[in-house]
């Protein structure tokens, strides 16, 4: 694959490579689109394939990542990181390194943390670059961004019961969740603290972390592949993206999809044959944004956790507005949702234009 063309193809701005023999590091750093501000995204730790599945794994992301902070209102655009490797193998001279590879952005790129990454990692990059968030609240930061995800998470849920049962209460409902992290679990946890029970199928291919959620009063645990096939009202995928394919969609059994995992849609044809089984689907940079939302709450001013919660509340109407538009137009939701964010993010350009005197 051509990556100047890709990147031209889908409007990014800069990808950025780096290399540290001495610390082991090998990274990336995508930028996409900084319309609306400096890009903010996580990185991530992971060991890909081959060096252009990475490519296009932190390329993908990033651009999810300004679709993301456009379509919550954020004033920020889209990148993220990608340090090649296993995370077993993660240093501290490791993390200093790639401090200093933010930093060599001179602010076109804020990093959190993403898969693979803790707080710890996060206070050793911060030791290189100023531009990090996310860090532990003993440090000033707004700490560990899963509670604000799995919030908003359960505000997509319920504006997406709404919508199918004409009722935004869970209670009741069947949930199948493919994969039971820390955002999974904060999810389920959000859910049950408005007093509502849910049947829970869970999933994970950690057997720890399907262990911990078989110790949960009430939850039975299925192998990975059986996941797809669960009778249920609501198919959370919160593992990695790409489930949503030719594969797994035929096979699903449930009214409504939404989750945490990024880039859900292996294609963007997955939307259109998920509205064409009638299963209405919660784009996934709508669903999850509680996290880029809580850490943005840190830049330029002190961060509030009710200011994030706030904030974070809104994605039930983001959602309303996604689904009323999808049902106005006659496109599936995952168009739509793109519509709303190419929306904002091309009234800035214009207003930016006009104000450098270009229009």
């Amino acid at each position: 694959m051509n990556i100047l063309s890709y990147m031209e193809t889908h409007g990014h701005e800069q990808l950025a490579a780096w290399t540290d023999r001495e610390a082991g590091l090998r990274a990336f750093i995508a930028v996409h689109d900084t319309t609306l501000g400096p890009a903010l995204g996580g990185v991530r730790v992971w060991n890909h394939p081959t060096e252009e599945a990475a490519l296009i794994d932190v390329l993908r992301l990033s651009r999810a990542m300004t679709y993301k902070s456009a379509a919550a209102g954020l004033h920020f655009g889209g990148g993220k990181g990608l340090i090649l490797g296993d995370r077993s193998q993660k240093t501290e001279a490791m993390m200093r390194s790639f401090g200093r590879f933010v930093e060599s952005l001179g602010g076109r790129y804020i990093t959190t943390e993403d898969v693979g990454m803790t707080s710890q990692d996060l206070e050793w990059i911060a030791q290189s670059t100023r531009h990090v968030v996310g860090l532990p609240v003993s440090q000033g930061g707004s700490g560990d961004t899963s509670p604000m995800t799995g919030y908003g998470i359960s505000m997509a849920m319920r504006a997406c019961a709404r919508a199918r049962w004409g009722s935004d209460s869970l209670n009741g409902r069947t949930m199948a969740i493919q994969g039971f992290g820390s955002v999974a679990r904060a999810m389920v946890k959000s859910i049950q603290a408005h007093g509502q029970e849910v049947s829970l199928v869970v999933t994970d291919i950690n057997p720890a972390a399907l262990e911990q959620a078989a110790a949960l009063p009430g939850v039975r645990t299925v192998p990975p592949d059986q996941i797809y096939n669960t009778v249920c009202d609501i198919f959370a995928p919160c593992a990695l993206g790409g489930v949503l394919n030719d594969d797994t969609i035929p096979r699903l059994k449930c009214a409504i999809v939404c989750g945490a995992a990024n880039n859900q849609l292996l294609a963007p044809e997955h939307g259109d044959a998920l509205q064409k089984r009638g299963i209405l689907y919660a784009p996934d940079y709508i669903v999850n944004a509680g996290g880029v939302i809580n850490v943005s709450c840190e830049v330029g001013a002190t961060y509030s956790e009710q200011a994030a919660r706030e904030k974070t509340a809104r994605i039930y109407d983001t959602m309303q507005r996604v689904i009323a538009t999808a049902k106005r137009e006659g496109i599936s939701t995952a168009q739509a949702a793109d519509r709303l964010a190419e929306e904002r993010l091309a009234s800035v350009r214009k207003v930016r234009r006009v104000y450098m005197g270009r229009a």
